[in-house]
C-alpha cells in the first residue's frame, strides 16, 4: 500500500529486518559510510525530470561499486536496508532502465561475495500468476506515476493497476485520507491503521502501515504492544472491533464515550470521524488484500531471504487444479456462464414488480442463509497479535437462524447518498466528496465484457454483488427485488464474497479459484473491488448514523 506524500522513499521504509534473517555488518569508516546510498538519493530516482532521474541512478550505481571496491572481504559492507532497496527496485520499478540497474548492482554485490537478498515469491499474488497479470494487461502510464509520486510500486497498486480508472481514485483517496492536512497527526493515522489491519491479522498492512508510522516520527515502542500507545488512541478498540466484525452493533453511546465534555481523554466530532474513515479504509484494505492472496513485498518480512536458493527447489503452484476431474471443471464453468448470461438478460427484460412484503420476505431469506465460510488458519504472527485486544471477538452472523436479530438499517431511512456524504463532508472537508467519487466508480466500472463474452450489460451483477454484501451487513433497500441475488450469485461465488467481506483472513486459494472458473483474472480483482467498497460503506453508514444520533 503507497501512502507516501511526495516523491521518494523518504515516506517508506521497508519491513524491520531480524538479526536471524541477514548477515553481520562490520564496522565501516566515516568515508565508507557516506557512499551508502540513502532515503534521499533513492528518492531522486523518482523525479520527474528524466535528466535527473539519470544523474541519480549514476550516482547510485557509482556509490555501489566504490563501496564495493572498499569492502573486499566481502563481508556485506552495504546494509540490509540498501540491498532490500535494490531488490525491490530490481522487481517493481516500472522504469526499465531503474530495474534493470538496481539487478545489475545486485549481481555486482553477489560477485564480491555479499549476500544478497532474493524475493520469496514469483509474484504480487498467490492466486494470480504473475505473467497473467501481464497478460490480463497493466496500464503502465498508471505505474510509472505511481512510482514518481509514492516512490514504490506495491502489490496493492500492481493488482489494482487492472482497473486504472478506480486505482487513480483509490490513490487520490488514500493519500488526502493518510498524508494531506487534517485533524489527526500523520503517525497517528498509521497507527490507527496498524489497529485497523491486526483485527484482520493482516500483517501486510501491519507492515506497510508500521514502515510509515516510523517515518512519519512514531515511537516505535507503540509497535510493540497497545498498551505503549496512548490512552486517547486506545480509546478506540471498542469502535475498532464492532467496526471490523459487526458494526450493526455501533450506537451512539459509542460516540458520546469518546467525545462528550467529561469524556477522558476526549475526541473531538472531527478527529473522530478521520480515525473512523482510516478505520473503515483499512479493514476493507484488509479484504482485498486477502481476497486477492497478496504476498509480502519483497522488503518485508517473510517476502525476502537472504539464504541462496536451492537448484532442486521447485515452488508448489497454487494455480494448478487440485483435482483429477480439473476438465470437467472447465466444462462445468464454461455451462456456467451461458446460464448466467441468461439470467442477467431475463432478468433485465423483466416488467412485474415485487410488492413490499415479498422484497422484505426475500431479504430475510438472502439474510438468514446459511453460507459456511469456517477455515482453520495458522494463529497470527506476534507483530499482529500483539495489537490486538479482545481477539475472540469476531464477525457472526448479522442473522443467526433462531435467534433475535438487530433491527434492519433501510437504506431509504439512512443512506450515504443522503446522509454520510454531507456529515463526512462538513467534519473532514473534501473526504465526503472523495469517497463519493470512489463508490461512484466502483459502482459503474465496466468494460462491457464477461468471460469469452463482449459487449454484455453487467449491470445487474455488478448491483446483485453490492447489495449482497449489505444485506449479509444488515442493509436493506426497499426498491430492490433481492430474487436477483439468488439468481445470478450462485453458491461458491456468495462462499467467497462472505469470507472475503466478513472474515477476510479465513481466505483461501481453493475459495478463490472455485468461483467463475472461466472469468479472467480481472473480472476477479473487479469482483473483489466491489465487495471491499461495499463493506467500507457498510461500516460507514452504521458509524455515521451513530454519530447523528448522537448530534440530534
Amino acid at each position: 500500500m503507497a501512502s507516501g506524500s511526495t516523491a521518494g522513499f523518504s515516506r517508506q521504509s521497508p519491513g524491520r529486518v531480524s538479526s536471524s534473517s541477514s548477515p553481520k555488518c562490520r564496522y565501516r569508516s566515516e568515508s565508507e559510510a557516506d557512499l551508502v546510498p540513502t532515503a534521499k538519493s533513492l528518492s531522486r530516482l523518482c523525479s520527474r525530470d528524466e535528466a535527473e532521474r539519470t544523474t541519480a541512478l549514476e550516482k547510485l550505481s557509482d556509490n555501489v561499486l566504490m563501496y564495493l571496491s572498499l569492502d573486499r572481504s566481502g563481508s556485506n559492507g552495504l546494509s540490509p536496508k540498501t540491498l532490500l532497496h535494490l531488490l525491490r527496485l530490481s522487481l517493481s520499478c516500472p522504469l526499465q532502465e531503474v530495474r534493470h540497474k538496481a539487478s545489475e548492482l545486485l549481481r555486482s554485490a553477489q560477485e564480491q561475495g555479499v549476500a544478497v537478498p532474493r524475493a520469496l515469491a514469483s509474484g504480487p499474488s498467490a492466486f494470480i500468476p504473475a505473467k497473467q497479470i501481464l497478460l490480463d494487461g497493466l496500464d503502465q502510464d498508471v505505474l510509472i506515476e505511481s512510482f514518481l509520486s509514492l516512490g514504490r510500486v506495491d502489490h496493492v497498486t500492481t493488482v489494482m493497476a487492472l482497473h486504472p480508472a478506480y486505482l487513480s481514485c483509490f490513490l487520490k483517496t488514500q493519500h488526502a485520507l493518510l498524508e494531506m492536512d487534517g485533524p489527526l497527526p500523520h503517525h497517528w493515522r498509521h497507527y490507527i491503521a496498524v489497529m485497523a489491519a491486526a483485527r484482520h491479522h493482516c500483517s501486510y498492512l501491519v507492515q506497510q502501515h508500521s514502515a510509515c508510522f516510523l517515518e512519519a516520527g512514531g515511537e516505535e515502542s507503540w509497535l510493540s504492544g497497545l498498551e505503549q500507545a496512548p490512552t486517547k488512541l486506545r480509546s478506540l478498540q471498542s469502535l475498532n472491533k464492532l467496526m471490523a466484525h459487526r458494526p450493526w452493533l455501533i450506537t451512539q453511546q459509542h460516540i458520546q464515550e469518546l467525545v462528550c465534555p467529561g469524556a477522558d481523554p476526549r475526541w473531538s466530532l472531527a478527529e473522530l470521524i478521520h480515525a473512523i474513515v482510516v478505520l473503515a479504509h483499512a479493514h476493507s484494505l484488509c479484504s482485498f488484500v486477502w481476497g486477492c492472496g497478496l504476498n509480502p513485498e519483497s522488503d518485508h518480512t517473510g517476502g525476502f531471504t537472504f539464504q541462496p536458493s536451492s537448484p532442486s527447489y521447485v515452488p508448489r503452484s497454487p494455480h494448478s487444479p487440485a483435482h483429477e476431474d480439473a476438465r470437467q471443471e472447465l466444462l462445468d464453468g464454461a455451462m456456467e456462464v451461458e446460464v448466467l448470461m441468461k439470467r442477467m438478460v431475463e432478468l433485465q427484460q423483466q416488467e412485474e414488480e415485487c410488492s413490499q412484503e415479498e422484497i422484505i420476505t426475500r431479504f430475510e431469506r438472502e439474510r438468514s442463509e446459511s453460507i459456511p465460510t469456517a477455515v482453520v488458519r495458522e494463529a497470527p504472527p506476534d507483530m499482529v497479535r500483539h495489537l490486538v485486544e479482545d481477539p475472540e471477538f469476531r464477525y457472526e452472523d448479522f442473522a443467526p437462524r433462531g435467534e433475535q436479530c438487530p433491527t434492519t438499517m433501510r437504506a431509504q431511512d439512512y443512506s450515504w447518498e443522503d446522509h454520510g456524504y454531507c456529515l463526512v463532508n462538513r467534519l473532514l472537508p473534501d473526504m465526503g466528496q472523495l469517497l463519493d467519487e470512489k463508490f461512484q466508480v466502483v459502482s459503474n466500472l465496466t468494460y462491457h465484457r464477461m468471460a469469452m463474452h463482449e459487449g454484455v450489460d453487467t449491470h445487474t451483477l455488478r448491483k446483485a454483488l453490492w447489495n449482497y454484501i449489505h444485506c449479509l451487513y444488515g442493509i436493506r433497500y426497499d426498491d430492490y427485488d433481492y430474487g436477483s441475488v439468488n439468481v445470478l450469485l450462485e453458491r461458491s461465488l456468495k462462499v467467497f464474497v462472505k469470507t472475503m467481506a466478513c472474515h477476510p483472513e479465513q481466505t483461501t486459494v481453493r475459495i478463490y479459484n472455485d468461483f467463475w472458473i472461466h472469468f479472467r483474472h480481472s473480472e476477479k480483482v473487479h469482483a473483489n473491488l466491489i465487495v471491499m467498497e461495499a463493506r467500507l460503506q457498510a461500516a460507514l453508514l452504521y458509524t455515521l448514523r451513530a454519530i447523528t444520533h448522537y448530534m440530534r
